[in-house]
C-alpha cells in the first residue's frame, strides 16, 4: 500500500541548532504511528513539519502524493503561496497541546469554523457533520456550551472534533494530553483510541506508553533529531534493542 505521508531525508534547523538530521518515514493509510522520545528529541517539530507549519532546509515531506509547500510546475518546484499552503493543509488535521478554541463561540460555531470560514462548506452540512463529531467524542449534549464552560477534558475532544470537521486523511496529534490534569487524561485517550479503531490515519506523539501500547501499530522512537529504533509495538516497548530506547522506557516501568 502506497504511503500517504512521505519523509524523506528531513532536515530542520534553527539558526545553528539542528533539529532534525535526515528523518526518513512512511505512514500508510489507516496506520497509528506513535512517536516517542525526551524532550528536545525533535518529535514535535517533525510533527509541525508534516503540515508545514515549520518549513524544512532539506529532504522532502509528502503528503497524499503532494509535496508540502511546493508545487511542480512543468519541471520546476515552486514555492507555494501562503493560499496555496492552506489548500494542502486541508487534508491534515492537528490537535495540539493547548485546545486553542476561540473562548467567545460555541463548541458548535468552534467546530464549523474552518468547514464554513475557510472552505465554503454550507454552514446547514457543517452543522450537521458536527452534531455527528460531538456524538463520536461524547459531547453532543455541549454544542451550545462556551469553553470557559468545559473540563480540559472535554476542551480538547472538541479540540479533537474541530480538527475531524475538515475531513482530514491524516491526523496529527502533538502531546495532545500533556496541558491536562492526570483524571482527565484518560478521557481523550479513549477518544483517541475510538478513532484508531476507525482507522484514521494518525501520527501521535505523545509520552503516553499505554496509549503506545494499546492503540499504535507503529512505535517510531527519536532521538537527537533522528529515528533511533521503530516497530511494533510489542517489540520496541517490551523488547527495545537499541541501548537509548531501552534506557528511556526504563523510566516507565
Amino acid at each position: 500500500m502506497e504511503a500517504i505521508v512521505q519523509a524523506r531525508n528531513v532536515h530542520k534547523a534553527y539558526d545553528d541548532l539542528q533539529v532534525l538530521k535526515g528523518i526518513d518515514l512512511d505512514v500508510t493509510p489507516g496506520e497509528v504511528v506513535v512517536i516517542l522520545g525526551p524532550s528536545g528529541s525533535g518529535k514535535s517539530t517533525f510533527l509541525r513539519c508534516i503540515n508545514h507549519l515549520e518549513e524544512i532546509q532539506k529532504g522532502a515531506i509528502l503528503v497524499d502524493g503532494q509535496q508540502m509547500g511546493y508545487e511542480i510546475r512543468g519541471d520546476r518546484l515552486v514555492k507555494l503561496s501562503a493560499n496555496g499552503v492552506a489548500r494542502q493543509r486541508r487534508g491534515i488535521g492537528m490537535v495540539f497541546q493547548s485546545f486553542n478554541l476561540y473562548p467567545h463561540m460555541t463548541v458548535l460555531q468552534n467546530i464549523i469554523e474552518a468547514p464554513v470560514g475557510i472552505h465554503k462548506e454550507p454552514k446547514a452540512q457543517a452543522v450537521a457533520y458536527a452534531r455527528e463529531l460531538l456524538k463520536r467524542v461524547g459531547l453532543a449534549d455541549k454544542e451550545n456550551s462556551y469553553p470557559r464552560q468545559l473540563s480540559g477534558g472535554q476542551q480538547q475532544r472538541v479540540a479533537i472534533a474541530r480538527a475531524l470537521a475538515v475531513r482530514p486523511k491524516v491526523m496529527l496529534f502533538d502531546e495532545p494530553t500533556s496541558a491536562l490534569d492526570p483524571e482527565l487524561v484518560g478521557e481523550v485517550l479513549a477518544t483517541m483510541k475510538d478513532l484508531a479503531r476507525q482507522g484514521l490515519t494518525m501520527i501521535v506523539v505523545t509520552h503516553e506508553i499505554g496509549f503506545a501500547r494499546e492503540a499504535a501499530d507503529r512505535v517510531v522512537f527519536m532521538d537527537g533529531g533522528v529515528i533511533v529504533e521503530q516497530g511494533k509495538p510489542e517489540d520496541v516497548l517490551v523488547n527495545p534493542q537499541h541501548p537509548r530506547t531501552q534506557s528511556f522506557l526504563a523510566r516507565f516501568i
